[in-house]
């Protein structure tokens, strides 16, 4: 089957303020991007409203039916790369154990199952954090559980799980440079 050259980035929003506004200004670099937007990041985005105005040029898509009809756009070939970042604990949680019963988690299950490269950034990434709040700076101490389902999560195929935002940045620069050389 030949690839369609018009594929884009889909990228999920989730419930996890962690790196949230540098996540929102990635999305800016970005061409041809549509953004899902889970039910909890639509409150995140109230919450961190400072400077995460989403570009008119980028698609977005929201958790607002129970079948999340928007993820066929996989099987259609429309997406070339999914970025889930940043992502709470919780999708990262259902994602390991194939629970999809939202838009962020039927998006992670359908890319899957169509072979879509996945860029992963959970926020709970190592025993110790700190994280920007919408009133500041806050320490955070994952649970086990978190860290576990992390260290999971790594074992997907077609998924890359990037620990911090620089590791990111550098994934989603060498994502853009081999799309680059695959459609020369």
């Amino acid at each position: 089957m030949k690839k369609n050259k018009n594929r884009r980035w889909a990228w999920v929003l989730t419930g996890s303020g962690h790196f949230f506004n540098e996540c929102i200004e990635l999305i800016h670099t970005l061409e041809d991007v549509d953004v899902f937007i889970s039910k909890a990041a639509e409150e995140v985005l109230v919450m961190y409203k400072k400077n995460n105005k989403i570009s008119s040029k980028v698609k977005i898509y929201k958790d607002n039916s129970a079948s999340s009809v928007s993820v066929g756009k996989f099987y259609k070939d429309e997406y070339h790369t999914l970025v889930m970042a940043p992502t709470s604990s919780n999708t990262v949680a259902k994602c390991v154990y194939g629970i999809s019963d939202s838009l962020a988690t039927n998006i992670f299950a359908q890319a899957g199952k169509c072979k879509v490269h996945c860029i992963y950034f959970p926020c709970d990434t190592a025993p110790e954090l700190k994280t920007m709040a919408p009133s500041g700076y806050v320490d955070v101490f994952p649970r086990k559980v978190d860290l576990e389902n992390v260290k999971k999560l790594k074992g997907f195929s077609d998924t890359e799980t990037v620990l911090s935002f620089k590791e990111l940045e550098e994934k989603i620069l060498e994502r853009k440079e081999c799309l680059k050389k695959s459609y020369l």
